[in-house]
């Protein structure tokens, strides 16, 4: 019998030897495979801003491309994009400019509070619309720096609050970016949206940004108020691009737009964002006892 089960014991490490080998072989084997893609058809991407703001207003008309195509989008320059205020009824044109790739106002105008506009782009005999109200700005009030030390996953910095207030009972979808010596901080963790999910006092309190600054920082800090639309787009922008296309994560999409198809059924991505525009900005200086450089 101690023979039997001696020898069971020995064919079970010849096995266990074989796997192990067997595993030393197969990743020398591997390639990468890229599978061929059936080029998908020309939709149009339109990424349009209009504000109270002149220098923020334009529209960008751009064509989509393949999935695994890492050149820059080609600019539609050819596109005809005009902006109608439905309030005072009046027609803006936009112009396009190489410098910019995108299309301009012709005057150099800004929205107003309280109108309703509808952006058209032509392009290729095929009309492209979208509507919008430029909503009431909240109230900016201040900006306060605070120096933090290291805690946790938060590193040592200094960190801004933002004091105002939210007067309203609706459409409270909202978007602050960051703008830190002239440039804008535009990677996927710098889209930072709220609304009222847990109440309207979060600027009354002061909403602590979890971004970091250094000793001599300028910062700029914008605000925009949005219907919920577009507050929708830019969340789903945000949760693409944290899909990294492993197995747990959902297939990728593209976020639902709010620009339709006019008289036709093409297809069109990008949005129409309208919204206020506030500023605050600020530099920071460090304190008693703050340290004067950080890594």
């Amino acid at each position: 019998m101690q023979k039997n089960i001696a020898s069971w014991k020995g064919f079970r490490l010849l096995l266990l030897g074989l796997g192990l080998l067997a595993l030393g072989f197969f990743p020398s084997c591997q390639e990468e495979v890229v599978l061929p893609l059936r080029p998908s058809e020309t939709i149009p991407v339109i990424e349009a801003f209009w504000t109270d703001n002149i220098r923020l207003n334009r529209v960008s008309v751009s064509s989509s491309q393949d999935f695994f195509d890492a050149d820059t989008a080609p600019q539609l320059s050819d596109a005809r994009v005009r902006i109608l205020d439905l309030t005072a009824n009046r027609e803006i044109s936009f112009f396009y400019v190489e410098e910019a790739n995108a299309f301009l106002p012709l005057d150099q105008e800004a929205g107003r509070i309280g109108h309703r506009y509808r952006l058209q782009v032509d392009w290729q005999e095929k009309r492209y619309e979208s509507e919008s109200v430029l909503l009431e700005p909240p109230i900016l009030d201040s900006l306060a720096v605070n120096f933090r030390p290291q805690q946790g996953f938060r590193r040592e910095g200094f960190y801004i609050s933002v004091f105002g207030a939210i007067p309203f009972e609706e459409n409270n979808n909202y978007r602050i970016r960051i703008v830190r010596n002239d440039t804008l901080l535009n990677r996927r963790s710098d889209i930072l949206l709220f609304d009222d999910s847990f109440g309207t006092e979060i600027l009354d309190r002061g909403f602590e940004l979890n971004f970091r600054f250094r000793p001599q920082d300028r910062v700029r800090l914008e605000l925009f108020r949005f219907e919920r639309v577009v507050f929708d787009y830019f969340n789903q922008l945000v949760s693409l691009l944290f899909n990294d296309g492993g197995l747990f994560s959902p297939p990728p999409q593209n976020p639902v737009t709010n620009i339709r198809p006019v008289g036709h059924e093409g297809p069109v991505l990008g949005v129409f964002m309208v919204s206020p525009y506030l500023s605050a900005e600020t530099v920071i200086i460090p304190g008693p006892g703050e340290p004067d450089v950080l890594d």
